[in-house]
């Protein structure tokens, strides 16, 4: 039996959808692969007991995606859609002092994102790699993810990095899936996840909110543009642009404040009661999440690409273009200024008298911030920065839907329910895929968080592990495998 692949693309003039479906039969194989025109999308495959059984399911799943709109086409007649890049410059520090720097990892390329928790430290770079290091700097593990990550983010213990392809994945098991997939119009700039909901920024100052079942909420433009900035919880988003900060009810049903800020918004943090935004013109500041009132300013030297603060907000710290990093007391008094000794901070976060940098040269760096280690760097005594090196036989894990990976994570065939595994079933409801909990044991009402690649009308799976989330839905923790 000849090889049979259909190739089908679905572009909208209003860039509402931008993406393609193509489905192959070879035998009593079946393998779909998707993803934004241009790019080399996901890939994932399932067999069948005949070669009829394989052709009915690929008709099956072609005819789904006709009756929504997608059309044969022509691979390679439409360009991909474009993704803006962040541009920066970095100049070197004026400050007298250099940080006393413990560790310095490379990762090869312009680094972004940085997540740092209890266990370990999480750095993504532009290339597509996301590493994690133990705190004294330990490379532990090395995802690679198909497009560059512009942020890694975490929603209680699970964790998130956004990519430029328009996929969110979770990174939170051995093997990553893709959890989210923003549309394709959609320039992410940044993302926070709160309890499951998504919600993103992009480059026309546009915020766009997707539940845990990665089904779009609601959507605003704010009045300005180039939003670097997005922060969540329970009561509200914040979304800072060069327009200033504006924070919308979390359910969507309106603006509850805007406040405007000398300059446009870089960066942006977050606690309990406020958040501080880092601005072009050389000032973190921190508002009200109750009103918007500007609470406190900390005053820069150049524009802040970063900022942070320790869990009370006693201080907060801010990273500038020209390559310098800042402490100041909670009421904007600076307590110092030291050089980075490498690039420009464009992301930071603090943890237990360390604060943790990354750079425009593509470093992860770590910065011993307690008293006596910094008052010794302002009289020039540092210690000599540990050089970390990526081992050789560094584990290399990619996405479970990618090509690599397919055969032996996402789609592995098994026989029964194995010991210890939980059994979701994809359902229709309502003309929406969901996925429930077959197994005993399990809130009956609750959906999961499912790879939307996967989901197919009664297609059963087992996968090792599922937790509750304060959402009201279940994670999944661990590797995936249909069940035929």
């Amino acid at each position: 039996m000849a090889r049979e692949t259909t190739y089908l693309e679905l572009s909208q003039d209003d860039g509402g959808a931008h993406k393609f479906y193509e489905v192959t039969v070879d035998g009593t194989a079946v393998s779909v692969r998707y993803g934004r025109i241009g790019a080399g999308g996901q890939l994932q495959s399932s067999s069948f007991p005949s070669a009829e059984k394989a052709r009915a399911a690929a008709a099956k799943k072609i005819g789904e995606k006709v009756r929504k709109g997608y059309a044969p086409a022509v691979q390679g007649g439409r360009a991909a859609r474009s993704v803006t890049r962040r541009q920066v410059t970095s100049a070197p520090s004026t400050a007298r002092s250099v940080a006393p720097v413990l560790w310095r990892f490379r990762t090869g390329s312009s680094a972004f994102g940085i997540h740092v928790d209890e266990d370990r430290c999480w750095v993504g770079n532009q290339a597509g790699d996301v590493y994690t290091l133990s705190h004294g700097g330990e490379v532990l593990a090395r995802y690679s993810l198909p497009d560059g990550v512009k942020c890694l983010v975490a929603d209680e213990f699970w964790i998130y990095a956004g990519c430029d392809d328009g996929t969110v994945y979770d990174l939170s098991s051995k093997v990553p899936f893709g959890a989210y997939a923003i549309a394709a119009d959609v320039d992410i700039y940044w993302l926070d996840i709160h309890e499951g909901v998504l919600n993103v920024s992009d480059v026309n100052g546009g915020l766009t909110v997707i539940d845990h079942e990665d089904e779009h909420q609601w959507s605003r433009k704010s009045s300005g543009n180039s939003a670097w900035m997005v922060r969540a919880d329970e009561r509200a988003v914040f979304h800072g642009h060069s327009g200033g900060v504006t924070a919308y009810a979390a359910d969507g049903s309106g603006q509850l404040w805007h406040t405007k800020t000398p300059g446009g918004v870089l960066f942006g943090w977050q606690e309990d009661h406020a958040v501080y935004a880092g601005t072009v013109r050389n000032s973190v500041q921190r508002l009200s999440k109750a009103t918007g009132a500007v609470e406190a300013s900390y005053a820069c030297d150049a524009a802040v690409y970063s900022c942070a603060t320790s869990p009370d907000g006693r201080h907060v710290f801010a990273g500038d273009s020209s390559s310098s990093v800042y402490c100041f007391d909670a009421d904007g008094r600076r307590l110092w200024k030291l050089g980075t000794g490498g690039g420009s901070a464009l992301s930071m976060q603090y943890l237990d008298e360390r604060l943790y940098l990354v750079t425009t040269d593509g470093s992860l760096v770590c910065v011993d911030a307690s008293e006596q280690a910094i008052a010794a760097a302002q009289q020039g005594s540092v210690p000599a920065p540990m050089d970390v090196k990526s081992a050789a036989a560094l584990p290399v894990f990619t996405p479970a839907a990618s090509a690599s990976a397919v055969a032996t994570v996402s789609m592995a065939a098994v026989t029964a329910d194995p010991a210890g595994g939980v059994v979701v079933e994809c359902v229709q409801q309502g003309g929406r895929m969901r996925v429930q909990v077959v197994s005993g044991g399990f809130e009956p009402s609750w959906n999961v968080q499912f790879p939307r690649g996967i989901r197919e009308a009664g297609a059963r799976y087992v996968v090792d592990g599922l937790h509750p989330a304060s959402g009201g839905f279940y994670r999944v923790r661990g590797e995936i495998r249909r069940l035929v």
